[in-house]
């Protein structure tokens, strides 16, 4: 599979922004620390944009190499270890249904999936994906909407069990420290599906190659790698630090 130095490096930019932001977030949840800016409108935008970020070039990346099975497949599966090893470690943040096992599912959906898809003009398509994005954002709290527009508020029925949780409409009681239901997030993967196929059909992708920073681009490389691990490093640092 070709390499494009651009798109690592944005990746490694990301997982650094990711990387930063979880530790804070150790530092004020686990370690006590009350800091009050991290509870700003600003620090909320700095997580969504590391979300956003991460699926939205996930769905870009998709068309590349052929062996998509087994990487949705090995995706999937590192989300579960981290379902697994939350659980046990330190169920109070135990993470279900996190961002490993949605960028997981949407690779594996997108198998069957493209041969549809790509019969759509990619303009069009990443418009539609990106409405229905915006539209679908609020589902996880009830209602359709974004942000603090409402569109209509949607029958309790749907928040259901585990399933309904997983699609999009959490359960009753249900908790997770990293929780990125199917939708609204995949419509936002799709997006990225698109953007790939105007770059393709713009001939835009050789420029992707020409950026190079090599601090960024291996981080990139190796990103789910370091997202396994960073978490336990982030552990043993701030542990010597407040011990």
């Amino acid at each position: 599979m070709k390499r494009y130095a651009m798109l690592d490096s944005i990746r490694g930019l990301i997982l650094i922004s990711m990387i930063v932001y979880h530790a804070v977030w150790d530092i004020v949840y686990i370690y006590g620390v009350d800091w009050q800016w991290y509870h700003s409108r600003f620090a909320y935008y700095w997580q969504q944009s590391i979300c956003w970020g991460f699926i939205f070039l996930s769905g870009f990346c998709w068309s590349f190499g052929r062996k998509k099975w087994k990487r949705g497949l090995m995706v999937f599966a590192a989300g579960l270890l981290i379902t697994v090893v939350t659980a046990v470690a330190m169920p109070e943040n135990i993470v279900i249904f996190g961002v490993l096992t949605l960028l997981g599912t949407c690779m594996l959906l997108l198998i069957p999936l493209d041969q549809y898809l790509c019969k759509c003009n990619p303009f069009l398509g990443m418009g539609i994906s990106l409405v229905l994005f915006v539209i679908t954002k609020n589902i996880n709290i009830g209602s359709l909407g974004f942000g603090s527009w409402e569109l209509c508020t949607l029958p309790k029925d749907l928040y259901a069990n585990w399933f309904t949780t997983y699609i999009g409409f959490p359960m009753s009681g249900f908790y997770s420290t990293d929780y990125f239901s199917v939708f609204p997030w995949m419509f936002l993967f799709v997006a990225g599906y698109y953007l790939h196929k105007v770059f393709v059909d713009k001939k835009l992708l050789e420029y992707c190659r020409h950026f190079k920073n090599n601090v960024l681009e291996w981080i990139g490389k190796h990103s789910l790698i370091i997202y396994l691990l960073h978490q336990p490093v982030i552990y043993i640092v701030l542990m010597l630090i407040f011990i």
